[in-house]
């Protein structure tokens, strides 16, 4: 496939899974807020504790995150669904244009809520198929949650986030972006993380963000399937 090239059936997900933002979101002032930041750290530093020769990020954004490892000399290409975006690549995640194990490292950062959870399912087992070795999520989390942050003298810091499920979470309602997200109800992390297990993935570890507990991150290893 071409770069930006896109298939017949590329063109036909699209049109039903439409980007719900606009590409000009990703530039207004205000957008790269300090907790965003705080994401894109995270973003980054997982990208590169793996020591990647490939990377495929799926979903480009504002380009930030690329275009720093790019100067890197990190060899990362960009898909996205939006050629206004400018990615190397156009198609959805449901049909990503590349043979499998193509890339050592897969990213998918704040996409997956953005398709009906149907679909999630099918994304999850495309980003499995490319990636040769790992992949990366992040996903909205909505569960409550309380910080712990306490600084003694000798001691050092003590330093926890405690998530708090809700007995009865809310519903999550479409608010022209979002399909879904972590804790709310009929959500919860554990559906999630059996998607990314029946995908044929190992999660090496879960986390919240800190200062910005609503983003998860999801560091998966490949399991090479026992029919392969």
């Amino acid at each position: 496939m071409e770069r930006k090239n896109k298939s017949t059936k590329s063109r036909k997900l699209e049109r039903r899974l439409k980007s719900q933002v606009s590409s000009s979101n990703y530039f207004r002032k205000g957008y790269d807020s300090k907790r965003r930041f705080i994401s894109y750290w995270h973003q980054i530093n997982e990208i590169i504790s793996l020591e990647p020769n490939s990377v495929l990020e799926i979903g480009i954004g504002n380009g930030l995150v690329s275009n720093y490892l790019k100067r890197r000399n990190y060899n990362i290409k960009t898909m996205d669904i939006d050629e206004r975006l400018n990615p190397d690549y156009v198609s959805s995640v449901l049909n990503i244009p590349f043979a499998s194990d193509s890339f050592k490292v897969v990213t998918c950062f704040e996409v997956l809520e953005h398709l009906p959870y149907e679909d999630v399912s099918k994304a999850i087992k495309e980003v499995y198929r490319v990636a040769s070795k790992y992949a990366i999520l992040s996903l909205p989390d909505s569960t409550r949650a309380y910080w712990i942050y306490i600084q003694f003298p000798l001691i050092g810091k003590i330093k926890k986030l405690i998530s708090m499920p809700q007995k009865n979470p809310s519903e999550h309602v479409f608010d022209g972006q979002h399909y879904w997200e972590i804790g709310k109800a009929g959500y919860p992390l554990r559906r999630i993380l059996t998607e990314i297990k029946n995908a044929g993935f190992e999660v090496l570890k879960t986390y919240r963000i800190f200062e910005v507990p609503y983003y998860r991150f999801f560091v998966l290893a490949k399991r090479k399937k026992t029919n392969e």
